[in-house]
């Protein structure tokens, strides 16, 4: 990249990750663009500040599509690279133009507020089934604490999402390893991320087949529909690359929204206070959790189809770039100079970009907020004490630059 001032050397990322808040800072003090090496010594970059990150995301000439990546295909880098699963697979959130288009709208419907708002009885039923199982968990715990992450943030959408798209319950456990795996866990060698690839859409294609066979009212069925009664309308590849963006978005960004505002609610009693008393929302509390320290950290890919100036940075032609979500929620140019601080009554907070912006705009954020907002009420309303069970610096960290949240969180849920 060429920046207006003097060049610093890039920031080498840790395929482990890690919180990445301090990170952030410190190279959004440099500019709001920043040179990185990603894992496999491939040079690329990432956009920091908020309105830069706006700007790139709505840019017709930041391209999804990995034919604008020439590094990914002239042999530059090694076929067994971990990160070519975000740039090889096809679907609505690797195309542009028309074709994300024609992708986007065969799953529309089935995210807007209207169909995701009849999804709140059931929704509602999942949450206090869940919570009757927390308490479970607690109560026969030696002492007293229960993982939120296994028993309530992680089932709850992963049940929404594996509903909707007709995913019986044996896969669910297999399904969540390997998402992990594929798409959080940045730290795993090419072997095994490889392997988990393969492992990965051979699943998609067991689910896939047992929607063929038996169709349902479900979303997999209908793209199968579409597959096969318009041939060009989505290909197979298309059919899998759609079903496996739906079932991992669908349930790892929510199980860490949820538990991000979990964490920042039991250390931050006065802000929980503020929504016990009715002085705020829990709707307040997903939009600041985002902001604050959104469920997504560092997202691959986009590249520029020509050379792109950003906040006065060129970034060249081809270049991949990462969507710094987590940088961009506490940059204070944009939220204020307490950007650092955790508050539910911020008006800035529901301007926060962790859902992304312009036309690759998170299709699934509605369901994801309804989840949360009801996870979040309902969790908090059952058990008014729950705090963390150790302190919050404790709790190890997801080994991973692109998810941002915590590996377990135990908890003590306090009397209900």
């Amino acid at each position: 990249m060429s920046p207006d001032t003097a060049p610093t050397r890039p920031h080498v990322i840790d395929p482990a990750g890690g919180c990445p808040h301090a990170l952030n800072a410190r190279l959004r003090a440099g500019g709001s663009v920043a040179d990185v090496v990603l894992p496999g010594g491939v040079p690329g970059a990432v956009v920091l500040g908020h309105e830069a990150l706006k700007e790139f995301l709505a840019h017709p000439d930041a391209a999804k599509d990995a034919r604008h990546f020439p590094a990914l295909h002239d042999g530059t880098i090694a076929p067994d690279w971990p990160l070519r699963v975000f740039a090889n697979a096809q679907g609505m959130h690797t195309a542009d133009g028309a074709d994300h288009r024609r992708l986007r709208s065969l799953v529309g419907n089935a995210f807007t507020a209207r169909q995701v708002e009849r999804l709140r009885p059931r929704i509602e039923q999942l949450t206090a089934d869940l919570l009757d199982d927390l308490g479970r968990a607690a109560a026969e715990a030696p002492d007293a604490t229960a993982d939120l992450r296994t028993h309530f943030a992680l089932p709850l959408p992963m049940s929404v999402i594996c509903e909707l798209l007709g995913v019986d319950p044996e896969h669910r456990g297999r399904l969540h390893r390997l998402s992990n795996t594929v798409i959080i866990a940045t730290d795993t060698t090419p072997a095994e991320a490889m392997a988990a690839v393969r492992e990965l859409v051979e699943l998609m294609g067991t689910i896939a087949a047992g929607r063929r066979e038996e169709p349902g009212d479900d979303l997999t069925s209908a793209l199968i529909a579409a597959r096969e009664g318009d041939g060009d309308r989505l290909s197979e590849a298309e059919l899998i690359g759609t079903m496996r963006l739906m079932l991992v978005a669908g349930h790892e960004t929510t199980l860490n929204l949820i538990s991000n505002a979990v964490r920042a609610l039991c250390t931050h009693r006065d802000q929980l206070a503020l929504v016990q008393e009715g002085k705020a929302t829990w709707s307040d509390v997903v939009d600041e959790t985002l902001r604050w320290d959104g469920p997504v950290s560092w997202f691959p890919f986009r590249y520029p189809a020509r050379d792109l100036t950003v906040d006065g940075t060129v970034i060249p032609q081809g270049t991949p770039v990462l969507a710094g979500y987590t940088a961009a929620g506490r940059d204070e140019s944009f939220h204020g100079p307490d950007a650092d601080r955790f508050d539910i009554t911020r008006p800035t907070a529901a301007r926060n970009l962790s859902f992304g912006h312009g036309a690759h705009y998170c299709i699934g954020a509605p369901l994801a907020r309804l989840e949360a907002t009801i996870a979040l009420e309902r969790l908090f309303t059952r058990f008014p004490d729950l705090d963390l069970a150790v302190p919050e610096p404790e709790l190890p960290h997801q080994r991973s630059f692109i998810g941002n949240s915590v590996e377990s969180l135990p908890v003590r849920l306090g009397r209900p």
